[in-house]
């Protein structure tokens, strides 16, 4: 037991890119609505199940908005994604040749320890089809309409949320008969999917007005601002980096402001408030960045704690100390608009969480994440008792887990409630009760990655990506300088160049990802591009024809690195 009390935040980051096609708006990747159904309902269901444990949920509004566009297409009965099409499809024997590759290719995709193999059935249908692909794409075509149907079922009954196999009927009773799916079968699932997005952002809305969580955001299309406003920031961490050609990105600092103003609106309207504070994308920051959130008005933000350890030993070498001294403590940054508040993520314990705890027995993980707290709150701190963040994707780890981590989660929520010398809190409730936070000598510009923003600029793919963007914005500039468009078209033009700003797009590029989702990615980015270049009426460069990714980039090393596919 420990011998003081301990705050802690735990703040889930909830995000996914914009995987709209950028002419057709058909949905080229189904994550928004997988994730929806498995984890954001999961997240929401375990924090209304314990209403004594607080936490920050950080939102990026790209994926907000993508969720209401799933809504709306349920809504008007009209979907732009053809992998929910083909489930409420009514005759499975009669699609294409593409639309049965696509449900193959698509149906096998997740975590085959945790998502395949514990159910019978789904093992089954994914042992035939192992047999049949060895004699080719001829032998897949024997496989019937009904195989397809029940494929399609268990692809999404094993992204349900554990949640929802729990107190949901329909899904109950699927999972029992197993096979034989009919099309009223696969009807009655995609309603409920559709009910479930629908719930998604009223659920959320409800948490934040009972105090229970604070909800935060990050810059709409979640670019990474600090390159955006300087590459050489690059080099803060990193002072032998390579740049792109391209000396810098033209605009940065307008750019930046529109992705948060843009991310203001969407907070507004959809939660009825401002939001008090950002998690950068990626939790990556620099000065100029902090000073633009100040301008804004925000109060604190939050980065990795590589990114602290550099500005530390960087400001003095006493500074750094051990771990504890300096990691268990926000931080004031002042600005020319007054200061922010900074808080930084224990990159252990949220490593645990994303990546280590899912091999462990649910309840024995959540027994020695609060001992560590435990241990924590035995170590003298400067400035009071201990507050550690816990920061990490609120979506990504689950799948790993056994039953979505529901047990682990339901077994550290139930801890944390019911424990007398950790009080969960927010950003916004702790600095409410305290003075303010010392002031950090110096920032060195750095990300939750590493502290640096090698996973985004540095190697060769990922330079040449951010010199295509570049040369975009320049023509974008020229463009919306003239009088070549009329308002409304200069508005869909900036709408565009913001989804092309997105950090993931530079994130992909690099041998150490999946060849597949690189190549996917690849070309997203350029049809993206290209569409940029259409809306401003003018012809693409010829080298979007030309995939970017050549292999090569920073390897993974673990931390934050995890993505949706």
């Amino acid at each position: 037991m420990p011998t003081r009390n301990l705050d802690l935040v735990l703040l889930w980051h909830m995000h996914q890119p914009d995987y709209r096609d950028s002419r057709s708006r058909e949905f080229t990747l189904p994550w928004v609505y997988l994730h929806a159904i498995k984890d954001y309902t999961d997240m929401a269901h375990h924090l209304e199940a314990h209403p004594r444990v607080k936490a920050v949920v950080n939102f990026v509004p790209v994926l907000l908005d993508q969720i209401e566009d799933y809504v709306e297409q349920f809504s008007m009965g009209r979907l732009r994604d053809p992998l929910l099409r083909l489930l409420a499809a009514p005759d499975l024997d009669r699609v294409d040749r593409g639309a049965r590759r696509l449900i193959l290719e698509s149906c096998f995709r997740s975590n085959h320890t945790k998502m395949i193999q514990p159910y019978p059935h789904y093992k089954r249908v994914h042992e035939l089809y192992l047999r049949l692909s060895q004699e080719g794409e001829t032998a897949l075509n024997y496989l019937s309409g009904q195989y397809l149907a029940d494929l399609l079922v268990w692809y999404h009954l094993a992204w349900t949320g554990e949640s929802v196999r729990r107190s949901s009927e329909l899904v109950v009773r699927l999972m029992t008969q197993g096979e034989s799916f009919s099309h009223a079968d696969r009807f009655e699932l995609f309603k409920l999917i559709g009910e479930l997005m629908r719930e998604i952002i009223p659920r959320y809305r409800r948490l934040a007005e009972s105090g229970q969580v604070e909800l935060s955001f990050s810059p709409h299309h979640h670019p990474l601002a600090p390159l955006l406003l300087d590459f050489r920031s690059a080099r803060e961490s990193q002072p032998e980096a390579v740049l792109p050609e391209e000396p810098f990105y033209p605009g940065g600092r307008t750019r930046v402001t529109y992705h948060l103003a843009a991310a203001r609106r969407s907070h507004e309207t959809r939660f009825g408030s401002d939001a008090a504070g950002v998690w950068p994308a990626e939790g990556a920051v620099s000065g100029p960045l902090l000073d633009v959130l100040a301008e804004q008005g925000y109060r604190w933000a939050a980065s990795g704690e590589a990114v602290l350890a550099n500005s530390l030993r960087q400001a003095s070498a006493a500074a750094a100390g051990e771990r504890g001294q300096y990691l268990y403590r926000p931080y004031r940054h002042e600005t020319p608009h007054g200061p922010i508040a900074l808080f930084f993520r224990d990159d252990k314990l949220s490593d645990m969480v994303g990546f280590e705890y899912a091999k462990w027995f649910g309840k024995d993980a959540a027994l020695h994440f609060v001992h560590s707290l435990e241990e924590i709150a035995r170590r003298p701190v400067d400035g009071g008792a201990p507050l550690v963040s816990v920061i990490l994707d609120g979506e990504n780890a689950w799948e790993y887990y056994p039953y979505n981590g529901y047990y682990f989660l339901s077994d550290l929520y139930s801890a944390l409630g019911g424990h007398p010398g950790i009080r969960t809190t927010t950003y916004l409730d702790w600095l409410a009760a305290h003075a303010a936070p010392a002031q950090l000598p110096r920032l060195v510009a750095g990300s939750w990655v590493y502290g640096t923003f090698s996973t985004w600029i540095g190697c060769r793919d990922k330079n040449h990506a951010w010199d295509l963007l570049a040369a975009a914005k320049q023509s974008f500039d020229l463009v919306m300088g003239s009088v070549r468009l009329s308002e409304e078209e200069k508005a869909a033009a900036e709408a565009q160049l913001a989804v092309c700003e997105g950090s993931d797009w530079f994130w992909w590029f690099g041998d150490y990802n999946p060849e597949h989702a690189v190549a996917s990615f690849d070309r997203l980015y350029r049809d993206n591009l290209a569409n940029l270049y259409r809306l401003l009426k003018l012809p693409a460069p010829a080298a979007l024809a030309e995939p970017i990714s050549r292999g090569g980039g920073v390897p993974e090393l673990g931390g934050t690195m995890r993505r949706a596919s």
